[in-house]
């Protein structure tokens, strides 16, 4: 969430940010008057219970007619304390809940628009020409079949769509993907984690999944738990209601665990095969650091997942996410996307985001500086989700007969294999 006394100060940077965002600016009035009625409330509420203290302080010394009336006062008084303090309690769960629903303030230099309004910061790798080698690229599907390392048929029959088995070879380019990705993060001085894939319905609103997101997470009613669609929100969670020392900061953390997400409104979208999917793994880094470092720690996660990209020998391109396709959380937030040949365009692998002070409002977790204990920033980081990053190595790896050349950087984690040949039929 945002900081109040911003709201009070500046409401006119909030209603911009929720324009850019596409949400609605009209929250921000109904907001600041909730916000209002608080305070005042509050102000009563004080003012009745201090004339409530002075008259318990009069009455014992009081008799006769004036200590008659000095009852009866007392008593209006603590009809009228009740009542304040009901309106208080009342408009401060208003104005929580209307805070809840608005968005991190959107940073100035993020372009405005939807999810084609981005712009293009840099581009990396070469794409090959498959016709100047002679032949036609197969999708990752079928690639996959051939290598004997996707089924997506017994996936359905098992669970349904958008759910698929990792065989063979295929397990095992996930688990050198985990192992690399793992090994790079904690090169970096990140903390390795294996995380929760529950949550408390606090870890996930705290994070800010509960808002335009709710829709793509999956309840467990019966327990009031949510399965995780990122490792984020663990790792956010972590350290709630918790105070953290200044010189402990950075912390940074690498998680690894299962995501879920139930892909709401992509109906028709990325059916075919892997890239979008209900249930895959995922690295993802996490920090923790001084709001006055977040703009510097976002682009030291880019760095990071740039240098993943560049090891696995992908062409990608970086960019700037236009302001009403940042979700919730984020004040700006870089995609890098790996180029698909067969869909001759780039698709999102890996996203960094700058959450600045947001969820740590939100999940109650501070830094103690000298005697001044304030919210910190938080920002999260893909480093590698698993199904997208086997469909980019498969296509761009492919080689004519079939077979697919392993990048250097995940050799050691296949043995020293250097291709991964069809399976025997």
């Amino acid at each position: 969430m945002i900081d109040l006394r911003l709201l009070r100060e500046d409401p006119d940077r909030v209603r911009a940010s929720q324009r850019a965002r596409g949400e609605d600016v009209a929250l921000v009035d109904s907001l600041l008057s909730a916000d209002e009625r608080r305070r005042s409330s509050g102000v009563r509420f004080d003012e009745l219970r201090a004339e409530q203290k002075q008259l318990g302080k009069l009455i014992p010394k009081a008799t006769g007619d004036e200590k008659a009336e000095l009852l009866k006062r007392a008593g209006q008084l603590a009809a009228d304390v009740k009542a304040a303090d009901a309106e208080r309690d009342a408009a401060d769960a208003e104005t929580q809940e209307l805070l809840l629903q608005l968005g991190n303030l959107v940073h100035p230099d993020v372009p405005v628009g939807g999810e084609e309004d981005f712009v293009t910061l840099e581009t990396h790798g070469t794409i090959r020409d498959f016709g100047a080698e002679g032949f036609e690229p197969k999708d990752h599907l079928e690639l996959g079949q051939l290598l004997g390392a996707i089924d997506v048929e017994r996936g359905a029959k098992v669970s349904g769509s958008r759910f698929y088995f990792l065989t063979g070879v295929g397990a095992l380019l996930e688990l050198a993907l985990v192992n690399a990705a793992l090994a790079q993060a904690t090169a970096a001085g990140f903390t390795p984690m294996l995380t929760p894939a529950l949550v408390r319905p606090q870890s996930m609103a705290g994070t800010g999944f509960l808002g335009q997101a709710a829709q793509d997470v999956y309840h467990l009613d019966k327990d009031d738990l949510y399965l995780v669609g990122t490792s984020e929100v663990p790792l956010a969670a972590y350290h709630m209601d918790e105070i953290l020392d200044a010189d402990k900061l950075p912390l940074r953390y690498a998680g690894f665990s299962p995501c879920f997400r139930r892909e709401a409104g992509s109906h028709g979208k990325d059916t075919r095969g892997i890239f979008r999917v209900h249930q895959f793994d995922k690295v993802e880094m996490f920090s923790y650091v001084a709001p006055e470092d977040s703009q510097a720690e976002h682009q030291r996660l880019l760095e990071w997942e740039k240098q993943w990209l560049t090891s696995l020998e992908l062409p990608f391109r970086v960019i700037d996410v236009a302001s009403a396709d940042l979700g919730a959380s984020a004040a700006r937030k870089f995609d890098c996307e790996a180029w698909i040949p067969t869909q001759g365009k780039y698709r999102e692998l890996t996203s960094t985001s700058d959450c600045t002070e947001f969820q740590s409002r939100r999940l109650s977790i501070r830094v103690r500086d000298g005697k001044q204990v304030k919210p910190l920033a938080t920002l999260n980081g893909t480093l590698c989700a698993v199904p997208r990053t086997i469909v980019a190595i498969l296509e761009n790896h492919q080689q004519a007969d079939g077979s697919v050349r392993v990048p250097e950087v995940l050799r050691p984690y296949l043995g020293g294999r250097e291709v991964l040949e069809p399976a025997a039929k």
